[in-house]
């Protein structure tokens, strides 16, 4: 079994708390579909509240910010090449100790909003500003929306 299968494993049976690596209730399932191949994927991705980098409270209605960091790899992940070829995913969250799942549509942030959002994901997990100094590349920022 892999490490994200583990992961996986443990998001679904804990009602999307995981304790491994310290994740906590900080990840979501992307369901993607391969860009070229169109087979289904599940990536377990680190997630920030959408409404919470604008100042109101946190809800599933207003999707998450979602990193495509691959831990400062020197090439974006996989399922950020998927969710470019397909922006229609689902998202498996957790809410009150139960995972639910949404569809929702993903939107790369241009670069003035990826600024942005990246200042405050760097303030609230400094980790991510390590992944930065280790590539050259500008690490995505992505917006998944739920759809009604």
């Amino acid at each position: 079994m892999s490490f994200n299968d583990t992961i996986i494993d443990e998001f679904r049976a804990n009602g999307g708390h995981v304790s491994t690596a310290g994740f906590g209730d900080g990840l979501v399932l992307l369901h993607t579909r391969g860009a070229k191949s169109g087979e289904e994927r599940v990536h377990p991705v680190a997630a920030f509240p959408a409404e919470s980098f604008e100042g109101a409270a946190a809800s599933a209605d207003a999707g998450w910010l979602v990193v495509a960091s691959a831990a400062g790899a020197p090439t974006h992940p996989a399922w950020f090449h998927n969710l470019v070829a397909h922006p229609e995913v689902e998202v498996e969250f957790g809410a009150a100790g139960a995972v639910q799942t949404t569809r929702a549509r993903a939107e790369v942030l241009d670069r003035t909003a990826r600024d942005a959002a990246w200042a405050e994901i760097v303030r609230r997990s400094p980790g991510f500003g390590g992944y930065e100094k280790k590539t050259d590349r500008v690490i995505p920022v992505v917006r998944v929306t739920p759809i009604a």
